[in-house]
């Protein structure tokens, strides 16, 4: 699985990033936790608030830092 967390690397980001590695492990789910900051590649999945979250190529949430439970959820 490829989680991509998208924004400037800012607390927020860091947080969140850190959240999906926990919620990927609770799972049990081996995963790539990859760290987008191109504002283009960024702009491409429609995301205009930062943090974003793309689990597998697709755009699970934006704007907000979810818990390691929320992610969790969605994966």
């Amino acid at each position: 699985m490829i989680i991509k967390i998208l924004g400037s690397g800012c607390r927020k980001c860091v947080t969140l990033a850190e959240n999906a590695r926990a919620a990927a492990a609770a799972a049990g789910k081996p995963a790539e936790i990859v760290k987008v900051t191109d504002v283009a590649e960024i702009a491409a999945y429609g995301v205009m608030s930062t943090p974003g979250l793309v689990v597998d190529g697709k755009l699970v949430s934006a704007g907000k830092v979810l818990t390691a439970e929320d992610i969790g959820k969605l994966l």
